[in-house]
């Protein structure tokens, strides 16, 4: 028996290593900023970009990059999912009501937006624990640092890049990136 535990040890932890590496954002449900559960699976097949987003933000005019992108290419198989976070200087203090109604009459959001949720500490959600994980994903892993990161993610449901907030929506690099996601994505 000495012999097996190491294996089955073994064998239990790469199982588990190899399953968590097949996790895409489809395995992921949210609440919509309504309050009833948005499956991010519903995304599926599309060029998905997640935003941290918050009300009182220097970044928070990038509201209008955001709905201007999602506009371009929303026809094309792209997503914004704006995802309300109050955990970097309590710049996102409302309800899930009072944020809504900020960002349909200030800034004429009309892409999707969820359910306030937590995106680093303690009682991050899964799906951030998930796009954070640095053993995961290399690539785009690491803690978030502030309000506005945007994380693409391709029609497979893999990550693709990651945008710190300094970064534009509508920056060459950020759009050359949707667009060559989009581009991959038809076969």
């Amino acid at each position: 028996m000495r012999v097996l535990a190491p294996f089955l040890f073994c064998l239990l932890f790469c199982a588990a290593a190899l399953m968590a590496g097949d996790k895409t954002i489809y395995d992921f449900t949210l609440n919509s900023i309504d309050g009833q559960p948005a499956p991010l699976a519903a995304y599926k097949g599309h060029v998905v970009m997640l935003v941290n987003v918050a009300s009182k933000c220097g970044f928070t005019p990038q509201y209008t990059a955001l709905e201007s992108i999602y506009e371009k290419y929303k026809d094309h198989g792209f997503v914004i999912v704006g995802i309300p976070a109050n955990n970097f200087g309590s710049q996102e203090p409302g309800t899930n009501q009072e944020i809504k109604t900020f960002c349909s009459s200030k800034y004429n959001v009309t892409f999707p937006m969820m359910a306030k949720v937590s995106v680093k500490g303690e009682d991050k959600t899964p799906l951030y624990q998930y796009l954070t994980d640095k053993a995961a994903s290399p690539k785009t892993g690491g803690d978030i640092q502030w309000n506005f990161t945007k994380f693409l993610v391709g029609p497979d449901g893999q990550l693709l890049a990651r945008f710190e907030p300094k970064v534009t929506p509508d920056s060459p690099e950020v759009t050359a990136a949707i667009e060559k996601a989009l581009a991959s994505g038809k076969h």
